[in-house]
């Protein structure tokens, strides 16, 4: 195998959408585990396990998309959809992948994570089949997978997750996964490829409206968590309440590159390359971290 097809490989299996990923570590973050070795030990695993399996999904529905991503003015990119890899060579690279994670998972971790990992493969081929063509199913999918990323490392980390992280992931996956519709809706408006079949069921004012009303529910969730007694009981703090500041400073951000300079197209290369949004972040993990560790 050469370096350039080696390199291919390595993109197709596209790294730099770990980071979503990192969800599995917010129950013990949140259940003050994160200096309890043995749960973030078990937390590494379930990230790594997720990581591999993610790779084989998004390979499986780069394979379904292929035909549309060869029109797409930035997918045409990828591996597949130029043609430095082939189907046949996609389809095994995706099926290896899949049947590693599942087996290594069933002997290393226990049966529960085993059985959201299977789920989460069985949702994405679902959605890669057919429910990526229904309008609000099609995000709603995504929503589901950060949730299952979320029990995933709670199990994993042997945390009862709150409902409250369940809720505000879910609500902040629809927000993002709303946010990435629009950057479709808008290539159809300025290039007339239909790069989704359901994109038609999607006009600016419903994407725009959507994006609003989930940022200011996941933001009133996320104020009602800092205060609620529960949470104020669970940490020993009532001053949660102040990294509400850097999620607001947040969600502004990534409305203004969404609504304003028309960048929603991936949230994890937004994320990744965005530095006010990689220092609001860190300052809300310092800020929280500082409060309930210190």
């Amino acid at each position: 195998m050469t370096i350039a097809k080696f390199k291919a490989f390595v993109e197709l299996a596209r790294p730099h959408q770990y980071v979503k990923n990192g969800f599995i570590f917010l129950p013990a973050f949140f259940d003050n585990k994160i200096f309890d070795f043995e749960a973030i030990g078990n937390s590494i695993v379930a990230f790594s396990l997720f990581c591999l399996v993610s790779s084989g999904v998004y390979i499986f529905n780069d394979l379904m998309d292929l035909e549309s991503d060869k029109k797409h003015p930035e997918k045409y990119k990828r591996p597949l959809a130029s043609g430095v890899i082939n189907k046949s060579e996609g389809l095994v690279f995706s099926i290896s992948l899949l049947i590693i994670t599942i087996t290594f998972a069933f002997l290393v971790l226990n049966l529960k994570v085993t059985a959201i990992l299977l789920g989460y493969i069985l949702l994405n081929i679902l959605y890669s089949s057919i429910l990526k063509n229904i309008p609000i199913v099609d995000i709603s999918c995504i929503g589901i997978g950060f949730v299952l990323r979320i029990f995933a490392g709670a199990i994993a980390s042997a945390v009862q997750p709150s409902h409250w992280i369940v809720i505000m992931t879910f609500l902040l996956a629809l927000f993002l996964a709303i946010a990435k519709r629009r950057n479709d809706l808008i290539i159809r408006i300025k290039t007339g490829n239909q790069t989704r079949r359901n994109i038609l069921a999607y006009n600016t004012e419903f994407i725009s409206a959507a994006m609003i009303l989930m940022s200011g529910v996941t933001m009133v969730s996320y104020i009602m968590y800092t205060v609620s007694s529960e949470t104020i009981l669970r940490h020993g703090t009532d001053k949660l309440y102040f990294t509400a500041f850097w999620v607001l400073l947040g969600i502004m951000r990534y409305l203004q590159l969404a609504l304003v300079e028309e960048k929603s197209g991936s949230p994890t290369k937004m994320l990744l390359k965005d530095n006010f949004l990689k220092i609001v972040i860190f300052l809300w993990i310092i800020t929280f971290f500082i409060l309930i560790y210190i």
